[in-house]
């Protein structure tokens, strides 16, 4: 049985429609005009007039102008709390891991109640502005702003950015019955140290992210990596220098020390991409690397959104387990979800858990001490 369009003679739009619609008329554009008859159909899509999807359109147009991201907000709000309070998420970002390490420190430096900061955090943020990066080993014998969709399930970002070789080319010492001595050949960087990974964020993840990244989303961007020594810190010169060009603001972030692996190159992506290389037959550097490559272009972005959730899910794990290591992978059945339409993108969690966690945070700094870090709780929670 197909499902209904929403009819027309409904005189609130919501908000996430309307930025639907507008999305779906900046992919069929080129240099800011549509082709002949996609208002139309756009119109006849999301169960709008056409003059409403003219209006949505002309709204569209002036903020790309103006150069900021698309978002199209609905005329009609409900009604809000005067007294209710947002946290200044960029006041939180300023402050370092020991001044938000828990509930009270961070009251403390943002000069409110602790009840304050522990409300208002029981949804995760859909992470569409979070790039995550990590190094991994790929083996000739066996031993990635998330992806964004349309109303009507089409791709609008894949959520890959691209795959960087640690490679450099070398002559042959010697000659074989391959190749006569001197040939080029490909040979991996036994060593990935700080400068290495440098110069691969500034002068390869970077420039793919700008090129790759949707026109109509936020590009201040979040690059997450773990602590290992490779990894440059936030504060790099080189990596300031180029952090904000062409319009976009980058910035880098560190999984807390000894707290549970919250990417999801490792929940997921590296075991889904391995598992497709795993197939495939390499007898040399370069093979290897075409297997790689045609492994990372056959992922499915469907793979990456539900590595995604899984992400969250493993967040409120954490936060159950307060920081500890000791957690299984929770299973929503993703597949059925899909296929019933109703997979989420980002996954609520219980207020209960919420204030477990925060009770936890608030205990004396020398009882806490005895236990697991906590630093992977107060991620989860949010700060």
């Amino acid at each position: 049985m197909e499902e209904e369009p929403a009819g027309r003679d409904s005189r609130i739009i919501p908000t996430s429609k309307k930025n639907l619609l507008a999305q779906t008329l900046l992919q069929w554009s080129k240099a800011g005009v549509v082709p002949h008859g996609a208002i139309q159909k756009a119109a006849t899509q999301f169960g709008v007039s056409r003059k409403t999807a003219q209006r949505i359109w002309a709204e569209a147009k002036l903020q790309i102008q103006s150069g900021v991201p698309v978002n199209i907000r609905g005329r009609v709000k409900g009604y809000e709390h005067k007294d209710k309070f947002q946290l200044d998420a960029a006041k939180v970002r300023e402050l370092s891991v020991l001044e938000r390490s828990n509930i009270r420190k961070l009251a403390y430096k943002l000069d409110v109640s602790k009840s304050t900061v522990a409300n208002g955090m029981l949804k995760y943020h859909p992470m569409h502005n979070v790039v995550h990066i990590d190094e991994k080993w790929f083996y000739m014998t066996k031993t990635s702003e998330r992806p964004h969709f349309a109303e009507n399930g089409e791709v609008i970002f894949d959520g890959k950015i691209g795959i960087f070789p640690f490679t450099t080319m070398e002559p042959a010492k010697r000659k074989s019955k391959n190749r006569p001595r001197g040939t080029m050949e490909t040979k991996p960087i036994q060593s990935v140290n700080k400068e290495v990974m440098r110069a691969c964020l500034i002068e390869k993840i970077i420039p793919a992210i700008k090129a790759k990244w949707p026109h109509n989303v936020s590009k201040e961007i979040f690059i997450q990596q773990d602590n290992a020594k490779p990894h440059i810190h936030h504060n790099d010169a080189d990596f300031l220098a180029v952090a904000s060009t062409d319009g976009f603001k980058f910035h880098i972030r560190c999984q807390p020390p000894q707290s549970p692996d919250c990417n999801v190159l490792d929940l997921g992506y590296f075991r889904a991409i391995q598992s497709l290389q795993d197939d495939k037959v390499a007898k040399g550097v370069d093979e290897l690397l075409r297997n790689v490559h045609s492994s990372f272009d056959e992922l499915s972005p469907y793979t990456l959104n539900k590595v995604f959730l899984t992400l969250q899910g493993c967040l409120t794990e954490i936060l159950k387990v307060q920081g500890c290591n000791g957690y299984k992978t929770p299973h929503m059945n993703k597949e059925r979800l899909t296929r019933m339409r109703t997979l989420p993108q980002a996954l609520e969690v219980e207020e209960g858990v919420v204030k477990a966690a925060v009770a936890y945070l608030q205990l004396p700094e020398h009882d806490v001490s005895t236990n697991y870090d906590i630093s992977g709780v107060t991620a989860a929670v949010g700060f």
